[in-house]
């Protein structure tokens, strides 16, 4: 089997459906680039004085783990200089990173969860990257923050990064979904599985079941009937799996099916849900509705949510079609 880099992907996408340009082509080059250096940088741990508090907090108010603060900086470090970009945003800043005067711009904006799941990070489980590009609107110079809300549907591109026991780099660029894994020895990501597809059915479900009290009625109406199992009204046991690290969730939903949930919380009613829709849901639901699957915030398609901050949250159910469509019909009912 003939050995394909991401960078002949690429290429091979550019040329034969023409469903790339050659500026972004060299833009996702970057962020793989700087995926590897995160790769490393997590893979030292403890030996490198990378785990554990940063002692600082983010807009959120989360506090940040020393990896978060260092994965930031690799990505904006990485894509500042390429001439690739108008502008970048990103989960752990306030506001939208302006590319220095000194540095050419170009026509696109990167947005991005540095380290998805860094709780997880002091216990050696998985944790990701995540991204999306968006076009910066024609004739914008300086673009700020209401330039980049614009509906997920927009999105140019989309992918994460998974730092497991291998390193594998999950991208769409509209036409399909496609796996590549860090080859350590060579340095670059292989393309290893093409045309992700999310199995319509499914008898796994993702969710931190230790809010169920907190969710919504059509929540606790859809998990009730999932536990209920054979003898409940959907005729089959469901297994729950739950890593608490959306990438790895997500990743194992479009391996081999399943739904991921994580809806609103009445200990925050004030707050949509507990993700954000720029960096998280609408990259992630792009990826999942490229690969055959659905995601709905509960009541409508997550990628036609017109965003109104940078750092809005919203409920998130997105898998196997079958699934997200019926615990979205009891939202809706």
């Amino acid at each position: 089997m003939r050995r394909v880099t991401l960078t002949q992907f690429l290429i091979e996408e550019q040329r034969k459906k023409q469903i790339i340009q050659s500026d972004l082509r060299l833009l996702l080059e970057v962020v793989a680039r700087a995926c590897k250096a995160i790769s490393i940088a997590i893979g030292k741990g403890g030996l490198a004085d990378v785990l554990g508090s940063a002692a600082s907090e983010n807009v959120q108010g989360e506090v940040q783990k020393k990896l978060d603060v260092i994965s930031n900086e690799i990505l904006l470090e990485a894509n500042e200089w390429g001439g690739h970009l108008a502008a970048m945003a990103s989960e752990e800043m306030d506001h939208p990173y302006a590319i220095p005067h000194r540095y050419p711009k170009g026509e696109y904006l990167l947005l991005f969860d540095p380290l998805d799941g860094s709780s997880n990070i002091d216990v050696n489980v998985s944790v990701g990257t995540i991204f999306s590009v968006l076009r910066c609107p024609e004739g914008i110079v300086q673009p700020e923050e209401h330039h980049f809300l614009q509906p997920g549907a927009r999105q140019v591109c989309a992918g994460y990064a998974v730092y497991g026991p291998t390193t594998l780099l999950v991208l769409t660029l509209g036409s399909g979904v496609h796996a590549f894994t860090l080859d350590r020895e060579f340095g670059s990501f292989v393309l290893t599985q093409r045309d992700l597809t999310i199995p319509p059915e499914t008898k796994e479900f993702s969710i931190n079941m230790s809010n169920m009290r907190h969710w919504e009625p059509p929540v606790k109406r859809y998990i009730e009937e999932l536990l209920a199992g054979k003898t409940g009204p959907r005729g089959k046991d469901f297994n729950m799996r739950w890593v608490a690290s959306m990438v790895a969730d997500v990743h194992r939903i479009i391996t081999r099916g399943g739904i991921f949930m994580y809806p609103r919380d009445a200990r925050e009613p004030d707050k949509p849900g507990k993700l954000r829709i720029m960096y998280e849901a609408n990259p992630m639901s792009f990826i999942v509705e490229q690969a055959g699957g659905a995601a709905t915030n509960g009541r409508q398609r997550i990628l036609d949510v017109q965003p109104q901050t940078l750092h809005e949250r919203v409920a998130v159910f997105l898998g196997s079609r079958s699934e997200v469509e019926r615990v979205t019909s009891y939202h809706l009912e």
